[in-house]
């Protein structure tokens, strides 16, 4: 594309691929740097090529454009670099760092340097051409959600570096049947503690965990292992760091002016002015930069609740309204648009996949239709009301069944994902076995019949970190899961559990070919609150089906009968009280028979054995 055709379409916002116009690019004779700072009188680079001197190698103006320009010939693949900015109007100078910079040096710097071309040769085809003509909704989507710093370190507590953890997470997650694994935020970012959730480097891996080249290889790998990777991208908010985007040329440019409109008081960061159209370029680039140069299969994309609402978080007289009157942010909702009308233009099979905590309707359904266009999103509600519930004393439950069986009055409104995430491991909250009830027998058993609700239950799962072996303690940034946990039987026990739900999970088509369907869910009983039991079918396209009964407290049932749609022979596939999970081995020895008789509208029954805390799968035989 010519230059002139490149910065027309930047400034139009839609120019999907601006990183190839500006950051450092390496050329024949040395690197051009290009930056958008229009309301700039003079921009300069300072490196360490000629000492970090202002106006040694100043940049020219492209123009009404507002990009400026310049080819460095001393600075190399390596070279570190700022932009030095001098404002228009109060002559105020500034050096901030390279919007789109691919590589910064390793914190606590914030200098961007020139990187190189890649030399990654990619292995992957075969698995981009699958991915192209893949029905994800028909079929299983299990994630596996890292924070790549802390699931694994070093004896002296360095972090994994990616070539590591491509040597020790991907055997693991393939090992454990997930299918995907979800990165928290990679993109560059100055704080540990963020999480990478207050990004500073757009187009840049961060510098932790290895080179770009190095998370190319990672991900490769996850490719040739079968496992797609996910990569959890903000375009909601930015940090107010003086020396990255905030006022980036000394006016509100990525940002907007008025705090009403421009700034997060929850998070204490810069919304992105979705309305304006080199910003929109901006952010639609970089979620087309990790796309298509990092081969990520699809990106969950963070707080959009904050995006839709121009009220979110605010009282009243601390937000403006529409041009109509209303609260909605339409030019954050004509950007989404925009993502998902890229990405799945671009990137057949990619996922885009929404964190979205309201009631906005229609979030996964196309643009067409009114939507927002996501292919998926998480099911907030469930997670909030599930935990709630487990939470509960067993003596309890009866008069809160409720908060399980609500979630099936709007389960097929959207195309959701069944979230365990992070946001349920840090702050005070505890980790999952810490929010479960009872003694330590019951709440490990509390914990096994909740990765059973969740593999059970329609809808595509997603698992952070530790919760598959039930870590105890609450995460932390700081620290390596506890793996030591697992020379405990009780932990290794709910490991394997978690294993061969997601197992199963994928191998039967009754738990994963309509998750997103109502023919794929009939409940046998939703009302049996005296004995806190729920019982359901699950139903394949193939027709093929699976009857799951779970019993929410510490008492047994036995001879608990239940309407089936044939009888004969239904074996007990999977029973997480069995003594190999860590249980008291109560069931109901390998199946049992259904004969003909109604029950419950259904033309055959069955009597089970329900072991305490604990869930059973049945299919027929």
């Amino acid at each position: 594309m010519q230059r002139s055709d490149a910065l027309y379409l930047f400034n139009e916002g839609r120019n999907l691929r601006s990183y190839q116009l500006f950051g450092a690019q390496p050329v024949a004779g040395g690197t051009v740097f290009r930056v958008w700072a229009p309301n700039a009188s003079q921009v300069s680079v300072v490196g360490d090529f000629n000492a970090w001197q202002g106006g040694v190698h100043r940049m020219h103006s492209l123009g009404p454009s507002g990009v400026w320009e310049v080819v460095v010939a001393e600075a190399i693949a390596g070279s570190l670099y700022r932009f030095e900015i001098t404002n228009r109007k109060t002559g105020a100078v500034l050096v901030k760092t390279d919007p789109y910079a691919r590589g910064f040096e390793m914190r606590p710097g914030s200098a961007a340097y020139v990187v190189s071309t890649s030399q990654h040769v990619w292995q992957d085809a075969k698995w981009l051409r699958e991915r192209a003509s893949w029905n994800w909704a028909g079929s299983p989507v299990n994630i596996y959600e890292v924070h790549p710093g802390s699931w694994m370190r070093h004896p002296d507590g360095r972090p994994y570096l990616w070539r590591e953890l491509t040597e020790h997470l991907i055997p693991y997650a393939v090992a454990q049947g997930y299918t995907h694994l979800e990165l928290l935020p990679i993109t560059e970012h100055p704080l540990d503690e963020s999480w990478g959730y207050q990004a500073t480097g757009y187009f840049a891996p961060t510098s932790r965990y290895g080179s770009p080249d190095d998370l190319r290889a990672f991900i490769d790998a996850c490719h040739c292992a079968g496992l797609g990777v996910l990569l959890d991208w903000v375009p909601a908010h930015f940090p107010q760091d003086d020396w990255a985007l905030a006022r980036f040329d000394g006016t509100a440019l990525y940002e907007h002016e008025d705090p009403r409109l421009g700034l997060h008081a929850d998070w204490g960061t810069h919304i992105f002015n979705f309305g304006r159209h080199e910003v929109r370029s901006f952010l639609l680039s970089s979620a087309h930069w990790w796309l298509s140069e990092f081969h990520f299969d699809g990106l969950r994309v963070d707080a959009v609740a904050s995006m839709l609402y121009l009220d979110y978080s605010r009282k009243a007289g601390e937000w403006l309204p529409n041009k109509y009157g209303g609260r909605e942010n339409l030019a954050a909702v004509d950007f989404l648009r925009e993502l998902n009308t890229m990405v799945h233009a671009e990137f057949p099979g990619a996922l885009t996949i929404a964190e979205e905590s309201t009631t906005w309707p229609q979030v996964s359904r196309p643009i067409d239709a009114g939507g927002l266009g996501f292919s998926m999103k998480w099911n907030m509600g469930w997670m909030n009301d599930s935990l709630r519930y487990f939470r509960r004393d067993p003596v309890h439950r009866r008069w809160h069944q409720d908060e399980l069986t609500f979630g099936q009055t709007y389960a097929y409104s959207e195309n959701f994902v069944l979230p365990l995430s992070h946001d349920e491991a840090v702050h005070g909250k505890g980790s999952l076995l810490g929010k479960m009830a009872g003694d330590a027998w019951q709440r490990f058993a509390n914990l096994r019949l909740l990765l059973a609700w969740q593999a059970f239950t329609p809808g595509k799962k997603l698992m952070f970190m530790g919760g598959e072996f039930g870590q105890q303690r609450e995460w932390s940034e700081g620290r390596e899961l506890d793996w030591s946990s697992l020379a405990d039987a009780a932990h290794a026990g709910v490991q394997r559990l978690s294993g061969d739900l997601n197992r199963l999970y994928r191998e039967l088509t009754a738990l994963h070919t309509q998750d997103f369907e109502n023919l794929g869910f009939e409940w046998i009983d939703c009302n049996d609150r005296e004995h806190s039991v729920l019982s359901w079918l699950r139903w394949g396209r193939d027709g093929s089906l699976v009857v799951i009964a779970l019993n929410f407290t510490p008492a047994p049932q036995t001879g608990y009968r239940l309407g089936v749609p044939h009888a004969g022979r239904y074996l007990e596939v999977l029973n997480t009280d069995s003594a190999y999970y860590g249980g008291s081995n109560l069931g109901n020895c390998g199946g049992v028979e259904a004969v003909t008789g109604e029950w419950m509208n259904r033309p055959a029954n069955l009597r089970i054995t329900l072991p305490p805390l604990a869930a059973v799968l049945l299919q027929p035989a």
